[in-house]
Order: structure tokens, then C-alpha cells, then sequence
């Protein structure tokens, strides 16, 4: 069967549309458990071929692979009249494809003997190739003493790295550093095993401490990474409710979607950060269904933020629970680095720094359950859930992706730690990051380049096609020496392909400079679309649309300090970040009773 005749009738025909001659081969070439052709079983379940499989010239071609009793069987349960002997498969074409791919199969395996595994390798990869989602890994090796600076696959090749999730630079921060390399000192490299057999260590339990105090909740649990926590945590607690519906944001991370369909709950997806819709279909069950729903704080790669409050408001009103994912916002955002939850009220939770116990009735307080990473502002990596210390329990006691899985590394764990209390003592990293960050964008938006408004520390650059992104992204790092990978489909909708760009507060006014004019100088070597186009094609993703509400960004002008002028100043001529003596003290005593005092007094470093 030749490609060009599958691919003649997959524009009109909704089951050939989404099969390539690859997977047509495979599915012709095996059987359900019924005995069924694949390819049958998946014909029936086509809007278009499905009800009318008996009633077509169809039938016929489809008996032909799956053999007609089965088929006859199928439309029995239908009462669906059936006579495979009047059938001419020659009068459907998108039947006759799928003969042809099936005899083609059979004829291929008969002569080999084996399934041709190759084949199906080169065809999954050809249709990556063919929608340009196909990935590209750069080889970039950040340098621990001069991060954001890293080297390409040359030592002597250094480049700026503007595309790191690494927010704060914690991963080379001194206190993350020696506390890590005393642990791996005095414990050794690994953890010995799962939490239930060897790893379960006295740094492991003060890890989770010190999560659940940094989001006022009773108990915390951590998970090798977040993609795990979320997974682990929806999966469990949604086939555990009985009859449990979750409602998940249509923008939500791989990591939650791919949770909820392992819990076997029904799933209700609502319009990104549309409340109207969520309340629809929230009205839509009854009260006493058990309720999930489950959204993120920042979303990553539009920086949009959702509204947390309302989305409480609603939980309340119709007897659900709340998930939120904190993972791009734990340690940005708050007095205490806690995330958007905590920040929505910053004057209370400033006001209480030194308890644990939560701010009644404030938002971080209404939030069931909440997950975060230690892998992208914390600096080093793993994940975690927090929330009342039954919830956490029904997770550690059921969910395989805990129970089975390796524990992190005490060196791991204790930097993390190390990174979070240094964090919590410590505002002034995401003050200067978000300074950085207004700053690029208000350059951006000076050359007209048009970046996705969002309030939040993510800076998306609208390219809007997936060849041309990869090809900014390549020139920038080859022609600039700045590091921004592309984001293409399906990480963001096909048309909205962008550059993704996050500062830290470790990026120079020179390097802000360098970067900008760089991306100005792309866009016009590839004749990339400024704002003015996007207005005038109607606009996309918010960027040149009419009468667009302003965003306000999540940090205010007093929460930075730009109104007192205690705000940090950003760093120029290669200067280094401020290293703060009270800060690492802070976190050096938070270890010491399990680490003891033999490495010698903590850090001292000058701000």
C-alpha cells in the first residue's frame, strides 16, 4: 500500500485522518481479545464508520480482515441488518485503503515472520518530523561559579542561558553546595532503597517538616519529582473517592492529565481559567459528588496565573476539593516563598513569618492539597504534596508511585532543605527576579516585540510557527551566544509557537541588553511578526488584540520594595548576587541536629 493513498483520503475520512500507514499495518496485523482485527475493533469505534460499518459497501473489506462472524456478531448487538455477501468494498475508497493496508500487512508478516518492529519505529518518528514537534536537546553545561553563563558541548564555547527553570540560581547558591557535600560526606551517595525498605532517613522526614511549615499544612510528602507527585496524588485520591469527578484546566501539565487517567475518575475539563465555565459544569453534578478540581498556580509556558480565590469560592459552594499545582511558583512568590497562594495575602503571612500555623480563612489555608518541586527555583530536584496529614497518609499508604520508587538521595534532600529555609529567611532573589523580568519585558515591548501578557516571572515571545521558532532559537545560540529553546506543539497550540524566556536575578543589565538586541536583530533577519502584524492579522494569545484588559503583575510595587527603597539593585558589570549571612545561618542551623557541627561553624559570607 503506497503513503500517497492513505494520505488521498485522510482529509475527509476521521478515521484515516488520525492513523498513519504504519499504524494501519499494525492495527490490521493483530487482534483483540475477542479474537477481533485491531483494525476492526477501531473502525467501530468511528463516529462515521462505526454506525454505518454494516450499512456500507465497507463491510466487506473489514469482514475480509477481522473475518465476518465477528463483524456480523458486532452489528447483532445493533440490530443492525448485515449481509457481508452484498458488500463492494471498491465503492468506499476509505475502506479499500484500509483492505489494501491490511493485505499488505498480512502479506508483509507472512514473508518476514515477524512484526516489523523498524518500520514502526521510522513512521512514529516520520510524523514528529512532518508536524515539527520533533525535539531538538542542545548540549548546554551550566557552570556552577558563573550560572546563568554556561559552555556548549565545547568547554571554550560559553553562552548565556536564558531558558532555565533553575528561577534563582539556588543550584549554586553556598549553602545548597557545602550543605549538600557535608551529607554526602557522613551519609553516602544514595538513599539504599524505597521509603518503606532503607530509605527512609531522619533527613528525609525533616525534609517534609519543613515543606509542611512552609505551606501551614499538617503534612507534607515527598516524591522523586513533581510529574510523580501529581501523578501519585490524583491518581490515588481520585480512584479512591467514590464516584469522583475531576475538573481539570484545559492548560493543565502532562503530569496532572496524565494522574487523572490513571485514577479511572471521569474527567471534566473547563475553558483555561474561565470561571463561568467551571461553575457550569460544577452545577452540572450534584453536591454530594465527590469533587476535584485541580489547577495550577503560574502556567508555565503562557505565565498566565489563575485565579486561586474564586476558584476556592466555587469548591466551597459546590462541595469540592482543590489541587493546586505550585510547581512554578514555590519560592518565587510570598514572603516565605510558599507561592501565589501565599502572596495573595502578603501582609498577613509576612505578619505571622515565624509561625507555622495557618492564616485562618486565608487562601493558602483554603487549598486541600498542594504540590510543589524542589527542582526549579529550590535548585536541586524531587517533588512533593502537602495537605492534611490524612490525605498524605492515604497517599503514602496506596500510591505505587511512592511506595515503589526509589527514595531521593540524602545529599539531595538535605540541599533542598538547606535551599528552602535559605529561601524563607531570604526575599531579595525573587525581588531581583522580578525586577529583571519587568525590565526585559518593558525593553521587548520598546522594539515592539511581541511577548504574551501574563503577570506573572515567565516572558513567552510570540514567533507562531514551529520551523521558524526553532530557527530563532538556533540562531540566537549560534549567531549570539544565548541559549532560548523553542516551544512547539504540543507543549503550546500550533500557531503559537514561542520563545520562552525566564531571568534570573543572577542576569547583568549588559546581559539584558544583549539579549534584547539579539532577539531584535533575529526578528528581522527572519522577518518575524511584531506586534503591529499581530494587531493587524486580529491578534493571537492576547498579543496585539483590542481592548486587552491590563495584566497587573502579581508582585507589587511594595512587595519589591520599590516604594520604600528597599528594593535590590540589579547586578552590572559581572558583579555577582548577594549572599546573605543571616539567611544561610538560618538554613545551617535548620540542619545541624542531623548533620552535626564537626564540619566546622556555618558559612560566612560577605552580602
Amino acid at each position: 500500500m503506497q503513503v500517497t493513498s492513505l494520505l488521498r483520503y485522510s482529509g475527509v475520512c476521521p478515521f484515516l485522518g488520525h492513523a498513519t500507514a504504519g499504524s494501519l499495518r499494525n492495527l490490521a496485523s493483530t487482534t483483540t481479545n475477542h479474537n477481533v482485527s485491531s483494525l476492526t475493533a477501531k473502525a467501530m469505534t468511528c463516529p462515521m464508520m462505526g454506525p454505518k460499518l454494516a450499512g456500507m459497501a465497507a463491510a466487506r473489506s473489514y469482514a475480509s480482515v477481522a473475518g465476518s462472524r465477528e463483524v456480523e456478531e458486532m452489528h447483532k448487538k445493533k440490530n443492525v441488518p448485515f449481509n457481508p455477501a452484498s458488500a463492494e468494498a471498491a465503492k468506499c475508497p476509505h475502506a479499500k485503503a484500509a483492505q489494501d493496508v491490511a493485505t499488505k500487512a498480512q502479506r508483509d508478516a507472512k514473508a518476514s515472520g515477524v512484526f516489523d518492529y523498524q518500520n514502526f519505529y521510522e513512521t512514529e518518528l516520520e510524523k514528529k518530523h512532518k508536524d515539527k514537534s520533533y525535539r531538538y536537546f542542545n548540549n548546554i553545561n551550566r557552570l556552577a561559579a558563573k550560572f546563568p553563563v554556561a559552555h556548549t558541548s565545547s568547554t571554550k564555547d560559553e553562552v548565556d542561558v536564558w531558558c532555565s527553570n533553575d528561577y534563582l540560581g539556588m543550584s549554586k547558591n553556598p549553602v545548597v553546595l557545602k550543605t549538600m557535600k557535608r551529607t554526602l560526606d557522613r551519609y553516602g551517595a544514595g538513599a539504599g532503597g524505597t521509603r518503606n525498605i532503607a530509605g527512609n532517613g531522619a533527613l528525609h522526614l525533616s525534609l517534609e517538616d519543613e515543606l509542611a511549615s512552609l505551606h501551614r499544612k499538617q503534612a507534607a510528602l515527598v516524591f522523586s519529582s513533581c510529574y510523580v507527585a501529581n501523578d501519585a496524588c490524583l491518581a490515588t485520591i481520585g480512584a479512591k473517592l467514590p464516584g469522583c469527578v475531576i475538573f481539570s484546566d484545559s492548560s493543565n501539565h502532562a503530569s496532572m492529565i496524565q494522574g487523572i487517567r490513571h485514577s479511572g475518575a471521569k474527567k471534566v475539563i473547563f475553558k483555561h481559567n474561565d470561571m463561568a465555565d467551571l461553575e457550569a459544569k460544577l452545577q452540572a453534578l450534584p453536591k454530594e459528588t465527590p469533587k476535584i478540581i485541580a489547577f495550577e498556580s503560574v502556567y508555565s509556558m503562557c505565565g498566565s496565573v489563575a485565579p486561586i480565590e474564586t476558584i476556592c469560592d466555587l469548591a466551597d459552594k459546590y462541595g469540592a476539593i482543590t489541587f493546586l499545582d505550585e510547581v512554578h511558583a514555590v519560592g518565587m512568590y510570598g514572603p516565605n516563598g510558599a507561592g501565589v497562594a501565599e502572596h495573595l495575602d502578603y501582609e498577613e503571612h509576612i505578619a505571622t513569618k515565624e509561625s507555622s500555623d495557618p492564616v485562618k480563612g486565608s487562601v493558602m489555608d483554603r487549598i486541600d492539597i498542594i504540590t510543589g518541586t524542589l527542582g526549579k527555583a529550590y535548585g536541586v530536584v524531587g517533588g512533593y504534596i502537602a495537605g492534611s496529614s490524612d490525605l498524605v497518609d492515604v497517599v503514602r499508604s496506596y500510591a505505587p508511585g511512592f511506595i515503589f520508587t526509589t527514595s531521593l538521595p540524602p545529599a539531595v534532600v538535605a540541599g533542598a532543605q538547606a535551599s528552602i529555609a535559605y529561601q524563607r529567611e531570604f526575599m531579595g532573589d525573587r525581588r531581583l527576579q522580578q525586577l529583571n523580568t519587568r525590565e526585559v519585558k518593558r525593553q521587548l515591548n520598546e522594539l515592539d516585540i511581541p511577548v504574551v501578557p501574563n503577570p506573572s516571572h515567565i516572558i513567552p515571545v510570540l514567533v507562531g510557527d514551529a520551523a521558524l521558532a526553532k530557527e530563532a532559537s538556533d540562531m540566537l545560540l549560534a549567531k549570539h551566544k544565548i541559549y532560548v529553546q523553542s516551544i512547539n506543539y504540543p507543549t503550546v497550540a500550533v500557531g503559537e509557537e514561542r520563545l520562552r524566556i525566564t531571568p534570573t536575578p543572577g542576569h547583568t543589565t549588559e546581559q539584558i541588553a544583549h539579549l534584547v538586541s539579539s532577539i531584535d536583530a533575529v526578528f528581522n533577519k527572519l522577518n518575524l511578526k511584531r506586534i503591529k502584524d499581530w494587531k493587524a492579522a486580529g491578534g493571537r494569545v492576547g498579543v496585539g488584540m483590542e481592548n486587552a484588559p491590563k495584566v497587573e503583575p502579581v508582585w507589587k510595587d511594595q512587595h519589591l520594595g520599590l516604594e520604600d527603597g528597599s528594593a535590590p539593585t540589579m547586578l552590572a558589570g559581572g558583579a555577582q548576587g548577594v549572599v546573605r549571612d543571616e539567611a544561610v545561618e538560618v538554613a545551617q542551623k535548620r540542619l545541624t541536629h542531623l548533620l552535626g557541627a564537626e564540619a566546622g561553624p556555618a558559612l560566612s559570607i560577605s552580602a
